[in-house]
């Protein structure tokens, strides 16, 4: 069986441990919490008091235990009614396209009651002058629409007659585009798609949508951008919203894609200056891989505030988009999605990654994705388990009973983006793919019973950024517009879903020797909540209130 069905804190891997500074074998803490901390450590599942130096961990366990370090320096963190957990990780969001999209207008039908509502905003902003003349939206998603209503090339010349207008949909896999935004991006009738990317066409002339990364880079090369200092706020306010609900940790799941190796760079200057909220890894687009390798970049380089962990491979679209490739047509529909790489593309890149020492996360939303990812891993993985590099199946939407048995076999996890079944588990069901399918929407359960360790991510801003909200959907499955349970049987129990935002999600990003759980050496990451999940009803899980987050030791304070 896969090492991954161990839960206590595994060995960190081929790299060894990060170095850490020296701590003193005795002295004042900097500071003491006490009350009830609950560690996620197997060994000790719950302390009285902790105690902290230099920004980790020197001493828990009772109050008695941890007095001995109190000075007349030392702060004291008196718990009261609240509860300390180790702060929460995200596996999977997005900085750099979020902060690009920050001030866009947002079209999500969570906002507006109707099609018209978000049309009327669109028309409402191109009535005033604006930066270069564009008209920018964000977070439109039809399927949550009576009736999936598409943004067409038209119908955006006719809210924003002659200016260029460019809408992005929530999942990201997607673009509408009107005539004065295709022209400017130098997209004709005649221009071919990009590889793994495509123009959409109706009866042959482009109808605006764009699909896929390659095709959406086309477009964002042309719209205006805020300067670097601007840009740099835009990330710094992600990474707060992020902290504010007790994340200290986020694993960047696209790097590269905008403004290449310095991306990167760009990260280390705001940790050089005492000004990231939040630890950050990162993964690497694939398709920038030229340019990181011409860079230099290696396995694992950085320190404990920004390190390069992963490299990141788009196997197909959005189910929700209609995009991400399926075994069987979608509802009503006679197409079924499309897969972004051949098998053989994908197998000789995760032959080289692992070869070269790196992660793999592979996005595959579809069952038939999934079945061509866990094929390439097959093939490309080597058969001893003399590496650990964890690699990943990100989101694994519809994975099925057979596919996360063989992911088990060969040690590959899945990162599942859990409230899927909260924002879009009725369109699934009742328009998408059909009830029964619909049921095997995030099987956590079942990836359980095999063994795996999964972690929950937002892929922010597809879905906000609320480990306790994935919490709560994760073990009731009810979801947003109407409040049915889709499926019981894949419900998670409270304190697994809550490994899978701390310790498991620290395991899959190769920080679990750092952070994620609660215990001496590791960072004093901590999250202080109003009350504790495992001991509310479960439909009060996203109801807690954060009220403190520490990163090694000290509070983050809002910008």
């Amino acid at each position: 069986m896969a090492t991954m069905v161990d839960h206590r804190t595994p060995s960190p891997g081929p790299r060894g441990p990060l170095q850490r500074p020296g701590l003193a074998a005795s002295g004042q803490a900097d500071l003491l919490v006490v009350g009830r901390l609950v560690t996620m450590d197997a060994a000790c599942p719950e302390v009285e008091a902790l105690a902290v130096r230099e920004g980790r961990i020197v001493a828990l366990g009772s109050l008695s235990d941890v007095e001995g370090l109190r000075g007349p320096s030392t702060e004291v963190m008196q718990l009261g009614d609240d509860v300390a957990y180790p702060g929460f990780v995200e596996p999977h969001m997005h900085l750099w396209t979020t902060g690009l999209f920050e001030k866009w207008i947002d079209c999500s039908p969570l906002r507006h009651p109707s099609f018209d509502a978000i049309l009327n905003e669109l028309r409402a902003a191109s009535a005033h002058p604006g930066e270069g003349g564009w008209i920018l939206g964000q977070l439109y998603d039809p399927a949550l629409l009576d009736g999936e209503p598409e943004l067409t090339r038209e119908l955006l010349d006719q809210v924003a007659p002659g200016r260029p207008a460019l809408v992005m949909n929530a999942s990201m896999h997607f673009g509408y585009a009107n005539s004065k935004a295709l022209e400017l991006a130098g997209i004709t009738e005649d221009t071919p798609n990009p590889p793994g990317g495509i123009y959409g066409r109706t009866d042959g002339r482009l109808n605006g949508s764009v699909g896929e990364v390659a095709a959406i880079l086309t477009l964002l090369a042309v719209v205006p951008k805020a300067g670097h200092d601007e840009f740099l706020e835009s990330l710094l306010n992600i990474m707060h919203t992020a902290a504010a609900r007790g994340v200290t940790k986020i694993h960047e799941a696209g790097t590269g894609g905008l403004f290449g190796v310095g991306e990167i760079d760009m990260l280390h200057s705001l940790a050089a200056n005492g000004r990231l909220p939040v630890r950050v890894t990162t993964a690497q687009f694939e398709t920038a891989r030229p340019a990181f390798e011409s860079a230099g970049l290696q396995p694992y380089a950085g320190d404990d505030l920004v390190r390069a962990v992963s490299w990141k491979v788009i196997a197909d679209g959005s189910n929700q988009g209609r995009s991400g490739y399926q075994s069987v047509p979608y509802l009503g529909r006679t197409d079924r999605g499309r897969p972004n790489y051949s098998h053989d593309e994908l197998a000789e890149i995760i032959t080289r990654a692992d070869a070269d020492g790196w992660q793999l996360m592979v996005h595959a939303n579809g069952d038939a994705a999934i079945e061509d990812v866990v094929d390439a891993y097959e093939t490309a993985l080597p058969h001893d388990a003399s590496t650990d590099r964890r690699h990943r199946i990100e989101h694994c939407s519809l994975a099925t009973d057979d596919q996360l048995a063989r992911m088990a076999a060969i040690g590959v996890s899945p990162s599942f983006l859990i409230n899927h079944v909260y924002f879009w588990g009725r369109a699934f069901r009742d328009t998408l793919i059909g009830p029964e399918r619909a049921a095997g929407l995030d099987p956590v359960a079942t990836a359980r019973r095999e063994g795996l360790r999964p972690s929950f991510h937002s892929d922010y801003n597809v879905t906000p950024i609320d480990p306790l909200r994935a919490v709560q959907t994760a073990v009731t499955r009810r979801v947003r517009d109407g409040g049915d349970v889709l499926n019981p049987e894949e419900c998670d129990t409270v304190e697994a879903a809550m490994r899978a935002i701390t310790i498991d999600a620290a395991w899959q990003t190769h920080t679990d020797d750092q952070l994620g759980s609660l215990e001496v050496g590791k960072f004093a990451d901590l999250v202080f909540l109003s009350d504790d999940p495992q001991r509310v009803n479960p439909d009060a899980i996203a109801d807690i209130i954060v009220t403190q987050t520490r990163l090694a030791g000290a509070p983050v304070t809002a910008t």
